[in-house]
């Protein structure tokens, strides 16, 4: 008879070290693809290099990932959400979680900088940015949202290291305001449910409040939509190669109405406590998957492109 130690591991007991990498949030990676699409340069070499940067983001983002569960495991198992992660639960020990995250983090970096030693500086710059946002900037009030943004800025610049592409200025400042919306959103809703909850706000919430966050929120917005139009404009200002990229306007206009309606509190107020966390923009990648309205403006943005882009390599459009 075969011994328990002999027994292969099942693909149940497996799962935990996979959700302990927190895929769902490999989303948020999906940005280095943004190079080759915003330059309209989709062929097998450019895809084949974001493809690169997305699976060293992937391994690099889940290492700090792990490193994080496990300097909180005693406080998340106190929490009676986080209780359910699998180091906290116990579903994998600390020691096997410290060796994934050993091992993640140094084949990530290896790896970029073999392939590229500016996508080598841009993970190596990410993984700095992330050990500074865990050992002070998470705590410091707004250092702590546009820690956030640099961290989507910097996955950009990966897409562009990762295909040799060079990135308008305009492209990068409409990154960094669509990133700061996110966090000042997610800012947003911690503080309301906290407030719902009747719980102790995390340090750096007490330092902000709603309608803080709402003027700054007006700010991030209107530069979103503002570099937005600016790149789809055209190459007269050094923007897209082609000024029918204004058609995807409406689109990027309506996503962005789109996540204030759902982080709205007026427009939750009716809604359960259970149901606001599920529908909250705490999680910007759990709204881009579950939110059908949104997934299906990202989807029609995404066609749109293609669709000029096709129009543009045949010679319809200039």
């Amino acid at each position: 008879m075969e011994s328990e130690a002999q027994k292969p591991v099942s693909k149940n007991q497996k799962l935990p070290y996979l959700m302990a990498l927190r895929p769902r949030q490999w989303t948020k990676n999906l940005v280095v693809f943004a190079a080759p699409l915003f330059a309209f340069s989709l062929n097998l070499p450019t895809l084949l290099g974001s493809a690169t940067a997305f699976v060293l983001f992937c391994l690099t983002s889940s290492s700090f990932y792990l490193i994080n569960d496990i300097a909180d495991v005693e406080s998340d198992r106190q929490h009676p959400v986080k209780c359910q992660r699998p180091i906290a639960a116990g579903l994998v020990s600390v020691p096997v979680a410290l060796t994934m995250a050993v091992v993640l983090l140094g084949g990530s970096l290896v790896s970029s900088w073999w392939r590229s030693p500016y996508l080598g500086a841009t993970i190596t710059a990410y993984a700095i940015l992330q050990i500074a946002y865990n050992l002070r900037l998470k705590r410091m009030v707004i250092l702590d949202i546009c820690a956030i943004a640099t961290g989507f800025i910097l996955r950009a610049l990966a897409g562009g290291a990762a295909t040799d592409i060079t990135l308008s200025p305009w492209f990068l400042l409409c990154t960094a305001m669509l990133a700061l919306f996110l966090g000042i959103e997610k800012r947003k809703a911690e503080l309301r449910l906290t407030k719902l909850k009747g719980t102790k706000p995390r340090a750096v919430l007490k330092r902000y409040s709603l309608s803080l966050l709402s003027r700054m929120e007006n700010v991030v917005t209107t530069g979103t939509v503002l570099t937005y139009a600016l790149w789809s404009a055209g190459p007269y200002l050094k923007g897209a190669s082609t000024s029918w990229m204004l058609v995807t306007l409406p689109f990027v206009l309506y996503g962005v109405f789109r996540y204030q309606l759902i982080s709205d509190p007026v427009d939750n107020i009716d809604n359960s406590l259970e149901e606001q966390e599920n529908n909250s923009s705490e999680r910007p990648e759990e709204v881009l998957l579950k939110d059908l309205p949104i997934l299906v403006t990202v989807i029609s943005w995404i066609i749109t492109c293609f669709i000029i882009l096709l129009c543009k390599h045949k010679g319809v459009i200039q």
